[in-house]
């Protein structure tokens, strides 16, 4: 059964033109073609989907005899088996606007790269078969040799993660999923096996079977056990030389993390100035960023990032700037000289799997649109034109957006932080990196030291008692600093591990507070 609505597939841009081929009647030898050329996926779009009983020009539903539709069926198995490797589809007929269609669901193929034949007929000679736009064609050479070194290579959001088991998919986040893309799968019906397999979201035999990363990724609750660095992390800088920041880091789901993510941007950095306009009734809002920019931005890191690197998607707002950074830079033909060029396409996505779900999400609207939405927020609200940026080895990428200009001074001014006693924590800011600077070298470190000045503490409780969500690498090194310059210790010193482990205080960490607010 398909996991999303046919109305959604046909009214709306979910799935773009290219991966749609509508057929008015079933043309066994237009089919094959075109099923061959969906499981190669040479763009790693994630295939496609063929639709017969819709005129392709008109878009009229004539649908399909429902007498026809066994012999349809059996006559694809026999595609099925023709095409090399073997490949098989998802078939289904569906009642559309009072007609029975049929819907062939391609996904891409995990054996490509696949053969067709040129006919039905004996001896027929066989033939690389791709997308080109929205057409199906016979690749030429120069595409057959690519597809050729292609051979075997599917992306990784689409692989099995054989250190994952089935168990490690989260019912809960299925279903939030399915209702929010008002899916027709019940999940209270089918066996969770059948609607994994449904979503596409685990591969394998019956006695293996596994998830995909995709599924990971989307629908566990701790990617992190079997995937590199998922995760995102925020770093706010509050001053131009980089010593006083906080680092937040966000896990989890994809999609949770990157509305947790924009939501905690959307409140440190997004501030709002209403002006007037003389001659204009209507006052005009600026934004220091516009937050349909980062958004995309963000959106676009989380697509096309790859997840077989040890390198986390991170997020830096400076006082003039937001860096959005991914992990490595993007595929070719793109390069550093020509990611800033008014039309910029990509041939070719990382991920063929994660663009589909982030659309189902409504987090994005289509391939290739990402730079000229963010290019078009920016513009609109006023603000410097977005830099993209990229080394010759495409090592990285980043997206800047510089913050307005009516903006620059205000943020400096305003964006500071009260997660612990304001007067206090200031103080020990200044003072600690004239008096101590061996001793106390971050603004964690100020903050861990005032919060153990009266109490024993765990590592969750100082993390809620300063703002963090989760331990990130400059907390764990915080931590480490204090616990080496004796400015802290273990309550239970023999049992690290302890389930009881806390921090306190000790006498030099108290004695070095005493003195600075003395002093």
């Amino acid at each position: 059964m398909l996991p999303i609505p046919i109305s959604q597939l046909l009214e709306t841009n979910l799935i773009e033109e290219e991966r749609l081929e509508l057929k008015q009647g079933f043309n066994p030898e237009d089919i094959i073609h075109t099923m061959c050329a969906f499981a190669n996926d040479f763009n790693n779009w994630g295939g496609g989907y063929i639709i017969i009983g819709i005129h392709d020009k008109t878009k009229e539903v004539i649908g399909v005899n429902p007498s026809e539709i066994d012999t349809i069926l059996k006559k694809m198995i026999g595609l099925s088996n023709k095409i090399h490797y073997p490949y098989f589809p998802v078939v289904e007929p569906i009642i559309y606007k009072n007609k029975t269609i049929l819907v062939i669901a391609c996904p891409g193929g995990p054996a490509r790269p696949y053969k067709a034949p040129t006919s039905l007929g004996k001896n027929s000679e066989y033939k690389y078969y791709i997308r080109r736009n929205s057409s199906t064609v016979i690749a030429k050479h120069e595409d057959e040799k690519e597809l050729i070194g292609m051979s075997n290579q599917i992306p990784y959001d689409d692989q099995i993660n054989h250190k994952a088991s089935i168990n490690d998919l989260n019912l809960h986040l299925i279903k939030q999923y399915l209702k929010e893309i008002n899916s027709n799968l019940d999940p209270e019906i089918l066996k969770f096996e059948e609607l994994c397999k449904s979503l596409n979201i685990v591969d394998g035999p019956k006695e293996y079977l596994k998830p995909k990363n995709i599924g990971l990724l989307l629908f566990s609750t701790d990617p992190k056990k079997f995937i590199k660095t998922p995760w995102i992390e925020v770093t706010v800088f509050y001053d131009e030389i980089g010593d006083k920041f906080d680092e937040d880091v966000f896990d989890g789901d994809l999609v949770s993390q990157i509305r947790l993510s924009l939501n905690y941007i959307k409140s440190i950095a997004i501030r709002e100035r209403v002006q007037k306009i003389p001659g204009i009734a209507e006052s005009k809002r600026i934004y220091s960023y516009p937050f349909e920019a980062i958004e995309e931005a963000l959106v676009n890191a989380v697509y096309h990032k790859s997840y077989e690197i040890d390198a986390p998607i991170e997020i830096r707002i400076e006082t003039d700037r937001i860096d959005i950074i991914s992990y490595p830079g993007p595929l070719p033909p793109l390069n550093k000289y020509n990611l800033n060029d008014d039309i910029v396409i990509s041939k070719r996505y990382r991920n063929r799997r994660i663009g589909d779900f982030l659309k189902e999400f409504k987090l994005t609207e289509g391939k290739n649109t990402g730079f000229r939405k963010i290019k078009y927020a920016l513009k609109n609200n006023g603000s410097p034109e977005p830099e993209f940026i990229t080394d010759d080895e495409r090592t990285q990428f980043i997206a800047r957006l510089r913050i307005h200009p009516e903006f620059i001074e205000d943020v400096k001014k305003t964006q500071v932080k009260t997660q612990v006693k304001t007067q206090v924590k200031t103080q020990v800011k200044t003072q600690v990196k004239t008096q101590v600077k061996t001793q106390v070298k971050t603004q964690a470190e100020d903050e861990i030291l005032l919060v153990l000045k009266d109490i024993e503490m765990s590592s969750s409780e100082i993390l809620s008692e300063i703002g963090l969500k989760s331990r990130t690498k400059r907390f764990k090194q915080a931590i480490s600093n204090l616990l080496e310059n004796n400015l802290i210790e273990l309550t239970i010193p023999d049992k690290i591990t302890s389930s009881k482990q806390k921090y306190r205080i000790t006498k030099k960490g108290l004695k070095l507070l005493n003195d600075l607010s003395n002093g």
